[in-house]
C-alpha cells in the first residue's frame, strides 16, 4: 500500500509536469493525487498495514490501539491541512488586493513613470520596475502589469517579446529575495523555514546579480540599441480616475505591511493579509473613481468583483499539492517520514547540499517549483533561517527563468505575447542561465 501511496502522488505529478500535451489543467491532477495519497494512505493505515508520522516524529500504528491510532491519524491530516490553509488564505487576500488595485487602474500609474526612447535605458527602467514590484505583489502578477504596459508603449512584437522574456528574469530574481515575492518563498516563510527579515538580507545581493549581470550582457546586444518611440503620454481613461494613485499605493503599502505585522505581533503572516484586505475593502467602498460617480457604477469597483476574478484553480491547485506533499511527509518509511528518508538518501549519493539545490534550480526549470519546495521542506529538518533554506528558495525561484514555461511567470508572458518555446530557449535562455550561476555563487561566496 505505501508503494501505492508514492505512485498515485509520482503519476499525479507527472500529469502536472505535462499538462501542455496532454491538454489536461494541472489543478486536476493535482486535486487527484492530494485527495487520492491520503485516501489510500488512510486504508493501508487502519488496515494495519501502514504506519505513519506527525509534526513532532510520534509514530502511529494500529499496535497503540484503534483510538488512539485513529486520533493520531486524524491529528496528522489536520496538521497538513492547516499549514496548507494558512498559505492559501494569504495568498487569496494578496490575489484580491491586486485585483482591487487593477479594477482602479492603479498599474496604468506605472506607465507614467516611463518616459525614454532609447531602447537600452527603457530595458533597465523596465527591468528595475519588475524586479520591484514582484517583490512586493509576487513574479506572476508583476509580469502580466509590465507585459500590460508594454503593448502601450511598444507597438512593434518582435522588439516586444524580447523586452517580455527580459521581465521575466526580472521578476523572477526580485520574487526570489522577498517573503511575499514568490509563492514558494511565501511557502517557506509561512512554514516557518525562512524569517522576512533572513531571507531579505540573504537573498537581496545574489537576487540583485542574478537580475543585474543578464540585463548589462542584454543591453549591449544590437536588438536593444538604438531608438524607439514611446507613447508616454497619460491614459486618457486613466485621467477620469482619481482612485488610480490611492488604490495603487495603499494596496502595496497593505501587502508590505505583512512582514511588519508579523514581526510586531508575532501572529501568522495570514492574519496581517487579512487586515490589510479589510483596510483596502473598506476604502475602495467609500472612494469615488470617477467625478460623476454614481450608485449604479459602483458594482465596476466593488471589491466583489475583484474576488470573482482571482484565479480559483491555482488556489486548488495548491491545495491539491500541498495534501499530496503532506502524505508522503506523513507515510512512514524506514522508520522516518517518506520525504526525509528521500533527502538522508540523496545526501548519501550527493554528500554536497550545495551541488543537490543548484541542479533543484535545473529541475525547477522543467518542473512546477511549487511541489519542488514543498517536497524539500518535507525532505529537510534544518533550522530557522539556516543558509539551506535561503539557497532553495533563491534556487526555485531564479531557476525557473532557464525555460519559459519553468516558471508561472514565464508561462504568463508565454500566453500573452505567444513566445515561441524554441525561441526563448535560443535566445534568453542563456541569459538566464549566466544570471543564475553568477547569484548561486555569490550566495556561496557570502556562506
Amino acid at each position: 500500500m505505501a508503494l501505492l501511496v508514492i505512485i498515485i502522488f509520482v503519476v499525479g505529478y507527472l500529469a502536472i509536469v505535462f499538462e501542455h500535451p496532454l491538454r489536461l489543467d494541472k489543478t486536476v491532477p493535482a486535486l487527484l493525487l492530494g485527495v487520492l495519497t491520503w485516501t489510500f494512505l488512510s486504508l493501508g493505515f487502519n488496515s494495519g498495514g501502514l504506519e505513519i508520522i506527525d509534526a513532532h516524529d510520534h509514530i502511529f500504528n494500529l499496535s497503540h490501539g484503534v483510538e488512539e491510532a485513529h486520533h493520531g491519524f486524524v491529528n496528522a491530516l489536520l496538521h497538513h491541512l492547516g499549514k496548507t490553509a494558512e498559505i492559501l488564505v494569504f495568498l487569496i487576500g494578496a490575489m484580491t488586493i491586486v485585483e482591487i488595485i487593477d479594477l482602479h487602474r492603479g498599474f496604468e500609474v506605472l506607465k507614467g513613470w516611463i518616459k525614454t526612447k532609447k531602447k537600452s535605458k527603457l530595458l533597465w527602467i523596465i527591468g528595475i520596475i519588475a524586479f520591484i514590484l514582484s517583490a512586493i505583489i509576487d513574479n506572476l502578477t508583476a509580469t502580466i502589469v509590465l507585459v500590460t504596459l508594454l503593448r502601450k508603449i511598444i507597438k512593434n512584437k518582435d522588439h516586444r517579446i524580447w523586452y517580455a522574456a527580459m521581465v521575466v528574469i526580472a521578476a523572477n530574481a526580485g520574487g526570489a529575495w522577498s517573503p511575499i515575492g514568490d509563492v514558494t518563498t511565501t511557502m517557506l516563510w509561512i512554514g516557518g523555514k525562512t524569517s522576512a527579515f533572513g531571507l531579505v538580507s540573504e537573498l537581496v545581493l545574489p537576487s540583485v546579480v542574478c537580475f543585474i549581470v543578464p540585463f548589462f550582457i542584454a543591453s549591449r546586444m544590437d536588438v536593444f540599441k538604438g531608438d524607439i518611440v514611446v507613447d508616454a503620454t497619460e491614459d486618457e481613461e486613466v485621467e477620469k480616475l482619481l482612485s488610480s494613485k490611492t488604490m495603487l499605493f495603499l494596496g502595496l503599502g497593505a501587502i508590505v505591511f505583512v512582514p511588519i505585522f508579523k514581526t510586531v505581533t508575532h501572529l501568522p503572516p495570514y492574519m496581517g493579509m487579512m487586515l490589510g484586505l479589510g483596510v483596502v475593502w473598506m476604502v475602495s467602498e467609500y472612494i469615488h473613481p470617477e467625478e460623476d460617480f454614481s450608485e449604479e457604477r459602483k458594482h465596476l469597483y466593488s471589491p466583489h468583483t475583484a474576488l470573482s476574478r482571482i484565479e480559483m484553480s491555482s488556489i486548488l491547485f495548491f491545495l491539491g499539492i500541498l495534501l499530496g506533499v503532506g502524505a508522503l511527509e506523513t507515510l512512514v518509511t524506514h522508520g522516518v517520514g517518506t520525504l526525509r528518508y528521500l533527502a538522508e538518501s540523496l545526501q548519501a549519493v550527493v554528500p554536497n547540499q550545495n551541488i543537490v539545490i543548484i541542479l533543484l534550480g535545473y529541475v525547477s526549470a522543467i518542473i512546477d517549483n511549487v511541489p519542488l519546495v514543498a517536497a524539500t521542506m518535507g525532505m529537510y529538518e534544518h533550522p530557522l533561517d539556516d543558509a539551506l533554506w535561503h539557497f532553495i528558495a533563491y534556487s526555485a525561484g531564479t531557476g525557473g527563468s532557464m525555460i519559459i514555461i519553468g516558471s508561472a511567470a514565464g508561462v504568463a508572458a508565454m500566453g500573452m505575447e505567444k513566445i515561441n518555446f524554441i525561441w526563448y530557449l535560443k535566445k534568453v535562455s542563456w541569459l538566464a542561465m549566466v544570471g543564475f550561476l553568477v547569484g548561486a555563487a555569490v550566495f556561496l561566496l557570502m556562506h
